[in-house]
């Protein structure tokens, strides 16, 4: 039980002292280039599905 009293102690003294921390206008660019990035792949997901179902209902159609 000690050391896991000794270990939040350590975790806490981390956390307040040694973590550099972003700042609000930080924290919110980096939302917005998540949320551009997730966007991206996603149409780029899109698109390659899209892609490839249209090529295989050309391949059905020619072989049916």
């Amino acid at each position: 039980m000690a050391n896991v009293v000794e270990f939040l102690k350590e975790s806490y003294v981390e956390m307040t002292q040694k973590v550099s921390w972003p700042t609000w206008s930080e924290l919110q660019n980096s939302a917005i280039l998540v949320l551009v990035a997730s966007a991206i792949i996603s149409l780029l997901v899109l698109a390659m599905d899209e892609t490839a179902g249209n090529a295989l209902k050309m391949i059905y159609n020619s072989v049916a």
